[in-house]
């Protein structure tokens, strides 16, 4: 799993340096797939369930499950990516939210705030500790600024399994019973976040998700192993 995540991160980077005004997002999907190849991985998304590419793109409004297309990305725009292959039988998943060129203080914070979420949700990923300590971390980093946890889609187990157990909200869910984390886990923990309501539409192809306002949503995600020692994050370089 170490290795799947290291090459998820890898191939994340190099998509992300592609970013940039003019660019498509079919683009940022072709190099995917030829890192993919060189790294002799299957990419995780397409095919699953359906979903037909490697990648999410998710633009601006779009929250996740963004399909990459000849669609130019334009200056000031931001663009959510989320990736993931498979590696000898097991799974690497991630995401990023990048800035297309110069981007407003609004967006800019948005992404500040939710990857600042994400740190501070993985610090509680430790032995011992409830699952929801990582929720509750999260969605109150995200609404002490005003801003919108998605609650129709969480993080996840990661495994030999793309999805597994448990679900990882973004929010402490009502009811909730305690879920301690041992070591040994793996969960994807991945805020999803909106400026604005935290409603939510799937438009037409079924797949790709938007804020029902049509505010700006920011990404960002890390699988991460619970370890005696603390949390360590399997998806970065």
């Amino acid at each position: 799993m170490r290795e799947a995540n290291r090459i998820a991160a890898n191939v994340l980077d190099e998509v992300g340096c592609l970013v940039a005004p003019g660019v498509t997002t079919w683009e940022l999907e072709e190099k995917a797939i030829e890192l993919c190849a060189a790294f002799d991985v299957i990419p995780a998304f397409k095919g699953y369930l359906g979903f037909p590419y490697a990648l999410c793109c998710s633009v601006n409004e779009e929250i996740v499950h963004g399909f990459p297309s000849k669609r130019e990305l334009l200056e000031g725009d931001i663009v959510s990516i989320d990736f993931g292959v498979k590696f000898q039988g097991f799974y690497g998943d991630t995401a990023r939210t990048f800035p297309v060129g110069s981007i407003s203080e609004g967006a800019a914070h948005l992404l500040e705030v939710t990857l600042d979420s994400l740190k501070l949700g993985i610090e509680q990923a430790v032995p011992g500790n409830d699952l929801y300590d990582v929720s509750r971390a999260v969605q109150e980093r995200v609404e002490a600024q005003g801003f919108s946890v998605i609650k129709r889609f969480v993080g996840h187990g990661i495994g030999r399994m793309l999805h597994e157990k448990p679900e990882v909200p973004n929010f402490v869910p009502k009811n909730s019973s305690r879920l301690p984390l041992k070591p040994g886990m793996v969960i994807a923990i991945e805020p999803m976040v909106a400026i604005g309501t935290d409603q939510v539409e799937i438009l037409s192809d079924g797949w790709t998700a938007v804020t029902k306002d049509r505010s700006l949503s920011a990404h960002f995600e890390h699988s991460v192993a619970i370890t005696k020692d603390g949390p360590f994050i399997l998806s970065q370089m």
